[in-house]
């Protein structure tokens, strides 16, 4: 059975109703955030890219962040969307992007160096989102995501 390896909790500023994971040694990558970002989709990926869209317009949303050293187990939680992809990642850190802002200070780090990953990133608290934005504008911690990264193949 899998084991966790690493948590952590950031934040994603939420900007258009999109943000973005990328590597965070990004002066290579052939498409840099936000650059050809699809808004049809709740996740979708570009080389050392991942983009997810929110349900709200402009909000901060909590991300919590797992490395496990497997496929975790699928969570109990009732999940607003939920999608998995493959990612690559050169230096073992993932930095976060808003439309708004640009990126963010704090990184993911999956590990001291770079690998082949996958990753599944559940979202909750969808409706909530878009409702605020509908109405106050913005707000905090509304909207939840769990991303969970394992090595490939593993």
């Amino acid at each position: 059975m899998a084991q966790l390896v690493q948590q952590q909790r950031v934040d994603a500023y939420v900007g258009y109703h999109a943000f973005g994971l990328q590597e965070s040694d990004d002066a290579d990558l052939p498409v840099p955030f936000p650059d050809d970002f699809d808004y049809s989709a709740f996740l979708s990926t570009h080389p050392g890219r991942l983009d997810i869209t929110s349900g709200g317009h402009t909000h901060t949303a909590t991300v919590t962040a797992e490395v496990w050293d497997g496929p975790p187990p699928q969570d109990a939680t009732e999940w607003d969307e939920q999608a998995e992809a493959d990612f690559e990642s050169t230096s073992g850190q993932v930095a976060v992007w808003s439309m708004h802002t640009g990126r963010a200070d704090d990184v993911i780090v999956l590990g001291d160096s770079g690998g082949s990953w996958r990753v599944r990133v559940s979202c909750a608290g969808r409706a909530e989102a878009a409702a605020l934005s509908e109405g106050e504008g913005t707000g905090y911690g509304l909207e939840h995501y769990l991303i969970q990264f394992w090595p490939a193949g593993a």
